[in-house]
C-alpha cells in the first residue's frame, strides 16, 4: 500500500516538473529585461491580471474585470452546443454508412467534398446567414466538430467483428438488434476517439469564432485586451482555454473509461486464455 503510494506521488511530481521549469525560464526571462515587460507578463503579472478577471480584486482588467465566470460561460455554452450537435448527426450518420453500402454510395462523394474545407472557410458565410451573435461560432463549432466524429463512427462500425454478427444473425438477432446490440459497442472505442479530437476542434474554432464574429467570450476577451495592449489577459485569456479544453477532454476520457469496462474485461480475459 505504501509502495503505490509512493508511486502516485512520484508519477504527480515527473508530471509537474515540466511546467514548474517552463514557469521558471518564462518568469526570469521577463524579469530580465531583454523585453519589455509590457510585451512578455511574467507568470506572476499574468496571476495578478487572471485573479482580477476572476475575482475583481482591483479592477485593473478594464471592463473585464470579475467577468471570467461570465465569459467562460458563453465560450462553454457555443462549444456543448456545436459539439453536441455534431455528435448527435455524426454518429448517427456514420452507423448508417458503416452500416449501408448503398448509404455510403449516395452521400459519400458530397461528404468527402465538403471535408477538406477548413472550418474557418465558412465564417463569412456563417456571419451573412447568421449575424452577429451565438449561431455563427456554433455553427462554426459543429463544422469542425462533425467530421471526426463521423469519420471515426465510420471505422468503428466497419471494423466491428463479423463473427460476432454472424453469431447474433443466427441467433435471430434482427439488423436493427444487431445495430443496437453489436455494433454500436463495438464501435464506441473508436466514437469516443472521435469525440476528443472533436472537442479539442471545438474549443479551436469558438475562440476563432468570438475573435471575428461574437461579441463576449473567452475569445472575444482575448482580442480585445490585444487592441488594449493587454498582453497580461491575453496570456489569461490563452490559458484559460487550454485549461477548459484540458478539463473537457479529460470528462470524455472518464465517460470512455465508464463505458467501456466491457473492453477491458473481454481484453484481459483474451490475454489470460
Amino acid at each position: 500500500m505504501a509502495s503505490l503510494s509512493s508511486s502516485r506521488l512520484y508519477r504527480r511530481i515527473e508530471r509537474g516538473i515540466v511546467p514548474v521549469l517552463l514557469l521558471a525560464g518564462w518568469e526570469a526571462f521577463s524579469r530580465s529585461g531583454i523585453l519589455p515587460a509590457a510585451l512578455l507578463p511574467a507568470p506572476s503579472q499574468v496571476l495578478i491580471a487572471w485573479a482580477d478577471w476572476i475575482f475583481s480584486t482591483d479592477g485593473n482588467t478594464q471592463t473585464y474585470s470579475g467577468h471570467w465566470l461570465f465569459d467562460i460561460a458563453a465560450s462553454s455554452g457555443r462549444v456543448f452546443a456545436g459539439f453536441g450537435i455534431a455528435t448527435v448527426l455524426g454518429v448517427a450518420i456514420g452507423m448508417a454508412i458503416g452500416w449501408s453500402r448503398a448509404i455510403e454510395s449516395l452521400v459519400e462523394p458530397t461528404l468527402q467534398t465538403l471535408r477538406p474545407i477548413p472550418p474557418v472557410s465558412w465564417i463569412p458565410l456563417a456571419i451573412i446567414w447568421f449575424g452577429i451573435a451565438n449561431k455563427p461560432a456554433i455553427f462554426l463549432v459543429f463544422m469542425g466538430s462533425f467530421f471526426p466524429v463521423l469519420l471515426s463512427t465510420i471505422h468503428g462500425v466497419k471494423t466491428c467483428d463479423r463473427n460476432l454478427l454472424r453469431a447474433g444473425a443466427m441467433t435471430g438477432g434482427t439488423p436493427k438488434m444487431l445495430l443496437r446490440h453489436i455494433v454500436f459497442p463495438a464501435a464506441l472505442p473508436s466514437i469516443f476517439s472521435g469525440l476528443r479530437i472533436a472537442i479539442g476542434s471545438a474549443w479551436m474554432l469558438t475562440v476563432t469564432a468570438e475573435m471575428v464574429a461574437v461579441k463576449s467570450g473567452v475569445g472575444y476577451v482575448l482580442w480585445d485586451s490585444y487592441y488594449f495592449l493587454r498582453y497580461d489577459i491575453v496570456i489569461a485569456s490563452m490559458v484559460s482555454i487550454g485549461l477548459l479544453g484540458y478539463v473537457s477532454d479529460w470528462a470524455i476520457k472518464q465517460a470512455a473509461a465508464r463505458m467501456l469496462r466491457w473492453q477491458r474485461g473481454s481484453t484481459l480475459q483474451a490475454r489470460e486464455g
